[in-house]
């Protein structure tokens, strides 16, 4: 396939989106019973706030991933919406309980769940989105037995490996830790941000469409790559990417001392007073513009931008080769590959 910047993948994303949009509309969940005194403030307390943060939700990219999944195995991808609503709640859980734990006041440029509501109603809210992926979507679907429990194991699998790289992501800037290495990096972002992004939406799709072994493990191998991808590319959005595209984050990874692959790449090839300077900056939790912009020449100096650019575009490469030889339907091949192309051309 000729490269394409993405376009492909970037129409299939604006095409299947209304369906995932429709479905999550159609089966949000509700009080058992809405006729007892109480049910109006479990919908205030739990329910409405569940639907709203869910509802506005970006580009939908990680359910549609699911749909994509279906159809590489040649298959209508409307078999995969019931997984592809659980991985969007998923999503709806991780980040209210990440907000928490980052202190974070905004949220798609609106404030965040536990400012409006309170941690103790956020909290609760994240793991009615839990509960929901697990057991209000997947127990309650047509698909069949055999593979509702394949595909609930994968899903369990894929809440472990997010929740260790959460672990080393927190605990890291918890513990001050800066002796964090690229190997160490790489693992903590392929489990927190990979699995869940990529790897598994897409094979869990394929396994609802009845698709072979061999394809459910490309497809797995192929957005891990892609979505480690993604991460890095977030990660140089976020220091280097449009100010305007970027809004009120700019450059927050640096105010927020996060163990990026940048910031890591650039601690372990500086040295003396340069490494001591950004070091100090990373952990300042600074916001001045000057001082966020010299970090950002210190960590370009290092040499860190090109890498990480290079290493994204390495990944996608790789992705790619991981398709080879797999008897994948044409038109869900072509989208794999513009995927890859997109995960690191995007500019938001």
């Amino acid at each position: 396939m000729a490269y394409d910047g993405g376009k492909a993948f970037a129409t299939y994303l604006a095409q299947r989106r209304p369906q995932i949009e429709d479905f999550l509309a159609r089966f949000t969940p509700r009080p058992e019973d809405s006729t007892v005194h109480a049910a109006a403030d479990l919908a205030r307390y739990l329910y409405e706030p569940l639907a709203r943060f869910t509802a506005s939700g970006g580009k939908r990219t990680r359910p549609v991933l699911c749909l994509l999944g279906a159809q590489a195995a040649g298959v209508d991808p409307i078999c995969a919406l019931s997984t592809a609503a659980a991985v969007e709640y998923f999503q709806s859980a991780a980040l209210i309980h990440d907000d928490i734990a980052d202190k974070s006041e905004l949220r798609r440029g609106e404030p965040c769940l536990h400012v409006t509501e309170g941690t103790g109603v956020a909290v609760n809210v994240g793991d009615l989105a839990l509960v929901t992926m697990s057991a209000g979507l997947l127990v309650d679907t047509s698909l069949e037995n055999d593979t509702c429990l394949r595909i609930l194991c994968e899903l369990a699998y894929m809440q472990q490996r997010t929740l260790e790289g959460q672990a080393l992501d927190l605990g890291w800037v918890r513990d001050g830790r800066w002796d964090v290495t690229v190997d160490d990096y790489l693992y903590m972002a392929s489990h927190k941000t990979a699995y869940y992004s990529a790897a598994t939406p897409l094979a869990c799709g394929a396994i609802c469409a009845g698709g072979s072994d061999e394809l459910v493990e490309a497809l797995f191998s192929f957005g891990l790559d892609t979505g480690l991808a993604f991460q890095l590319q977030d990660d140089l959005l976020n220091l280097v990417g449009d100010p305007a595209d970027q809004g009120k984050d700019y450059r927050s990874d640096i105010t927020e001392g996060k163990r990026t692959l940048l910031a890591v790449w650039a601690l372990t090839h500086l040295e003396g007073d340069a490494r001591a300077e950004l070091q100090g900056l990373l952990e300042s939790g600074t916001t001045d513009v000057a001082e966020l912009a010299r970090a950002v020449e210190l960590i370009e100096a290092s040499g860190a931008v090109d890498y990480v650019r290079s290493y994204a575009h390495e990944l996608a490469d790789r992705a790619k080769a991981h398709l080879e030889g797999i008897e994948i339907d044409a038109k869900a091949s072509i989208v794999l590959e513009s995927m890859a192309d997109f995960f690191v051309e995007r500019l938001g």
